[in-house]
């Protein structure tokens, strides 16, 4: 497959799994296809809901909606992969692949971050000028949300395959991770790579520094607005209703900058450390958030009981 002498291109990758736990591969694969299989379950019931709720048609539902499908396109690009090695053996992947599952996983990464950031301007809206939240969050407003932030996602991920494509990759195949990930996949190339290590790493710190900086900026005025409330237990419901969302941003960006940090500044790391990090950050918090929203979310909660205790009756 590999010539040095004439120096053919590699067609192929090998996928490693967990460095250093390839013995154990069939006991990580539990967690992962459990994780896997409830986060297709509780995103799809989600999802569900919504639907045949007519009382959850509302801009935040519909944001929890585009978070579920986002979630659940996500663990598919994931774990897949990862069980097929975990249980198969299946370790090689093209080329073409491994890019195209590369640029799923960070684009989805990406707009899953422009959701929270979306869901944050909504309760923005609605704890602090409640009086226009109808005339501000329309539908087109929502969707115009929507589609700003896939097509931020899209083209800025856009350039990290193109830039690989441009890469010579002569003998080294061997990518010492359960997936592929842009910084793996870049260190093998046989050339200088300094332009994709530069952008990979500008397009990381712009997405998480303007995303945390907008909901950090949208909850610092939400919590002006709640404080200024005379009522206690209209401070109560107000801050209830931002909970699940503070949750999932909370189950979503700290395993990402832990796993950001130790792959590039954690040199001492043992290298299964960095992947199981980069993996949970993919696999929990698409598994958490149908379980925060469906638990601190009273109107889903109520609508999920109703909905399983209609079909236990039906079966009587």
């Amino acid at each position: 497959m590999v010539n040095n002498t004439t120096h053919h291109y590699i067609s192929f990758f090998y996928l490693v799994g967990i460095p250093g736990l390839e013995n154990f591969h069939c006991f990580i694969s539990i967690p992962v296809c459990f994780l896997f299989v409830l986060t297709l379950l509780g995103n799809s019931i989600i999802i569900a809901t919504i639907k045949l709720e007519p009382s959850l048609h509302q801009p935040m539902y519909f944001f929890l909606c585009m978070l579920a499908m986002t979630d659940m396109l996500l663990t598919c690009s994931t774990a897949l992969k990862m069980l097929g090695i975990f249980w198969f053996n299946d370790h090689w992947i093209e080329f073409d692949v491994c890019l195209t599952q590369m640029y799923f996983i960070h684009t989805l990464c990406i707009f899953e971050s422009a959701i929270l950031v979306a869901m944050a301007f909504d309760r923005f809206v609605a704890i602090c000028i409640p009086l226009h939240y109808s005339t501000i969050l329309t539908t087109s407003m929502v969707i115009k949300l929507c589609v700003v932030g896939l097509s931020q996602a899209l083209f800025m991920v856009l350039p990290c395959p193109l830039l690989i494509k441009r890469l010579p990759y002569y003998t080294s195949y061997i990518i010492h991770h359960a997936y592929c990930e842009h910084m793996a996949v870049v260190k093998l190339a046989s050339a200088n790579t300094l332009i994709n290590r530069a952008y990979g790493i500008s397009v990381a710190l712009s997405v998480i520094l303007l995303d945390l900086w907008l909901i950090a900026t949208s909850y610092i005025k939400i919590l002006q607005a709640v404080f200024r409330l005379s009522s206690q237990n209209a401070r109560s419901k107000a801050l209830g209703t931002c909970a699940a969302h503070i949750c999932t941003i909370l189950a979503f960006y700290t395993p990402g900058l832990f796993s950001f940090l130790t792959h590039r500044i954690g040199k001492n790391v043992p290298p299964s450390v960095h992947i199981i990090l980069s993996s949970l950050y993919l696999l929990v918090p698409p598994t958490v958030n149908p379980l925060v929203y469906g638990i601190k979310t009273k109107q889903i909660r109520d609508q999920v009981l109703s909905l399983f205790s209609h079909l236990k009756i039906t079966e009587y």
